[in-house]
C-alpha cells in the first residue's frame, strides 16, 4: 500500500482542538489514519507572522524540521529559535510551546505514532502553562547539553569536501559518529533524528542521490514517507512508475515495494521519515535477492 501528495499551503487550515490555543496557525495533513498509515502522521505547519500555539503535549512522539523562517521552541525551561533546516525531538510526555519569530514561519511536522483521529479518545492535550523560558538559544551540535535539536548543512552531503578532511575544531562541528555521512552507490544519507537526539518512536534524515544512482526495489518492515526537495527522481512503487520533483511526498505502507532511480544530471534530494524504528537487523528485504534465491533453488 502506498500514496501520494504534494504539499499545497492553500490546503492548510486550522486543527478542530487548536481553535482557541493557538494564533495563526494552519497545518496541510500529508499522510495520516485516512491514508491507511497506523504509525506516522506527516503534515506542514504554518505560523502568521506573531502567531503561536499555545502550551500542549501529546501522548505521541513529535518532531519539527524548519522548512521557513524561524520557529520559537519552548520547552524544559528554554527557548530555542529553529531557522531553516533545523529540526528537533518532543518526546511523548513533553509540553512545549511555539511561535513564530520576526515573520512567518513553516515547518514540516512528523507525529509517531499516527494521530487519533476517530474520537476514541484524545492525544493532544492544552496544559494551560506559562512556559517562559531562558534563551533564546540556536542549536550547537557541539554542546554537550543539546539533546535533541539538529541542522541539516548541506556541506556536510559533500562527498568531494568530504574526501578532503574536515577541521574537527570548526565550532559547527561535531566529533560524534552520531552526525556521520553514510555513502554508498551514490547515495548519501544524512541521519537527523533519531534515539542519538532524543527520538524513540521514529527517525527523520535527508538523503541524497547523485546522478546515476539507483536503489533496486525493496520493502521493510516499518513504514516511510519521503518530502522531495530537489531534483526529479523516477521511482517503481508496487510495480507502478511514478515520477517526483519538489513538493511531491510519497507514502509507503510496511511490505510496499518501492526503489528509486536518478535519471538526470542534477542532484536529487529528500527528507525520509520511519516509523516505527528500524529494527537492529532485516530493515531492508530487496526483492532482487529472494528473486535470485528462487531461481537457484528452481534450477
Amino acid at each position: 500500500m502506498y500514496a501520494t501528495t504534494r504539499i499545497d499551503d492553500h490546503l492548510a487550515e486550522t486543527p478542530a482542538e487548536y481553535r482557541g490555543h493557538s494564533r495563526g496557525y494552519r497545518r496541510q495533513v500529508l499522510f495520516g489514519r485516512e491514508t491507511g498509515s497506523a504509525h506516522l502522521t506527516l503534515s506542514v505547519g504554518q505560523l502568521d507572522a506573531d502567531g503561536s500555539i499555545d502550551a500542549v503535549v501529546h501522548s505521541h512522539e513529535t518532531s519539527v524540521y524548519v522548512l521557513g523562517g524561524t520557529l520559537a521552541v519552548t520547552t524544559l525551561g528554554q527557548v530555542t529559535h529553529l531557522g531553516p533546516d533545523h529540526c528537533m525531538v518532543l518526546p511523548v510526555g513533553e509540553v512545549y510551546a511555539v511561535a513564530a519569530v520576526d515573520g512567518p514561519a513553516r515547518w514540516l511536522q512528523m507525529v509517531a505514532p499516527g494521530e487519533i483521529d476517530d474520537g476514541r479518545r484524545r492525544d493532544t492535550f492544552f496544559t494551560g502553562d506559562d512556559l517562559t523560558g531562558r534563551g533564546p538559544v540556536v542549536p550547537d551540535m557541539r554542546d554537550p547539553r543539546n539533546r535533541n535539536a539538529v541542522r541539516f548543512d548541506a556541506a556536510s552531503m559533500d562527498l568531494g569536501r568530504l574526501a578532503g578532511g574536515s577541521d574537527v575544531n570548526a565550532p559547527t562541528v561535531s566529533p560524534s559518529m552520531a552526525t556521520a555521512l553514510l555513502a554508498y552507490s551514490g547515495i548519501g544519507v544524512k541521519m537527523l533524528l533519531d534515539q542519538n537526539t532524543g527520538a524513540q518512536l521514529h527517525t527523520l534524515f535527508m538523503v541524497d542521490y547523485q546522478p546515476t544512482a539507483i536503489a533496486h526495489p525493496h520493502d521493510h518492515p516499518f513504514e516511510e514517507a519521503y518530502v522531495f526537495l530537489a531534483g526529479r527522481v523516477h521511482a517503481l512503487v508496487d510495480g507502478e512508475e511514478i515520477a517526483f520533483g519538489p513538493g511531491d511526498v510519497l507514502w509507503c505502507g510496511v511490505g510496499a515495494d518501492h526503489g528509486f532511480e536518478n535519471r538526470g544530471d542534477e542532484l536529487v534530494r529528500w527528507i525520509e521519515v520511519q516509523a516505527p524504528q528500524p529494527p537492529a537487523r532485516h530493515s531492508y528485504r530487496f526483492s532482487r535477492e529472494w528473486e535470485h534465491l528462487a531461481a537457484k533453488l528452481e534450477g
